[in-house]
């Protein structure tokens, strides 16, 4: 069977490149563009869609004239519309699908649900590498109150791609983009737990640990490494020498990620807080 194939349009960089690692690690293929007017010329090649997934509030051509052009044309009508709104007002949801729209998602995005949305309408994602819209039992998905993660990375959509991920889960992150703000973080608010990028325009993630695993207040913080350059196994076993719980390797299924997180949270020792 083929891979879905989803047009997804965001003016907004990090948004655009958060539901597009979504989509992609749920085992979808994915055109990207910024603006209504790319859109509208991906559609006139010729390409086939399964789903049109747009952002409501964009400049030159907001979601709802997108949404009226696309089902204007007979041969895109049938094209399922997705809406994505950060809009909280009463009548927006009328509004929405009074508009084309046959579904909408509100920011932020909570992984599970967005696709189980998206499989309403897709029915390939119910069957395909897509990521659960339930939690695997045991353990659940839901961290016990107060956890907090700590991402140290200084690509800025890879830190809110996490984020994304994350808060809506119910952890509490902090972000830092330098070694030296996310050892001051650390120091300061004593996480559960510490994800952090190798490759960085300042320093690495390898003088982070070491900089953590230096300090008796820090040490026992359990540290994943996340990268998506430094895959040589070099990299891989100086970071677990350093005393990394796990080396991951980027890109990576969102269900994968979150199942490394609850097993470095459940590794650590209750009585080393």
């Amino acid at each position: 069977m083929s891979k879905p194939c989803l047009l997804v349009v965001d003016d907004n960089a990090i948004n655009l490149a958060l539901i597009s690692y979504l989509l992609e690690s749920s085992g979808c293929e994915v055109c990207a563009v910024e603006n209504g007017a790319h859109a509208l010329a991906r559609l006139e090649e010729g390409r086939h869609f399964d789903l049109v997934l747009c952002d409501i509030q964009m400049p030159v051509m907001d979601g709802y004239e997108l949404a009226g052009r696309i089902k204007a044309r007979p041969e895109w009508s049938r094209i399922p519309l997705v809406a994505v709104t950060a809009l909280a007002m009463v009548g927006d949801r009328d509004r929405i699908l009074a508009a084309g729209f046959d579904a909408y998602v509100s920011k932020p995005i909570d992984p599970a649900s967005f696709m189980a949305t998206l499989a309403t309408l897709v029915p390939a994602l119910h069957s395909g590498p897509a990521m659960p819209v339930a939690a695997p039992s045991p353990p659940p998905l839901a961290p016990p109150p107060g956890q907090t993660i700590l991402v140290l990375d200084d690509t800025r959509y890879n830190v809110e791609m996490k984020r994304n991920l994350l808060e809506p889960l119910g952890y509490r992150v902090l972000t830092a983009e330098t070694a030296a703000a996310a050892l001051d973080l650390a120091r300061a608010e004593q996480p559960d737990l510490i994800i952090s990028d190798v490759g960085m325009r300042e320093g690495s993630g390898f003088d982070f640990i070491a900089a953590v695993k230096a300090e008796p207040a820090l040490r026992d913080i359990p540290f994943l490494f996340l990268s998506a350059t430094h895959w040589d196994e070099a990299s891989r076993a100086r970071g677990m020498a350093l005393g990394a719980l796990h080396y991951l390797r980027r890109p990576l299924d969102t269900e994968t990620l979150l199942a490394e997180i609850r097993r470095a949270l459940a590794s650590r020792d209750p009585a080393a807080r």
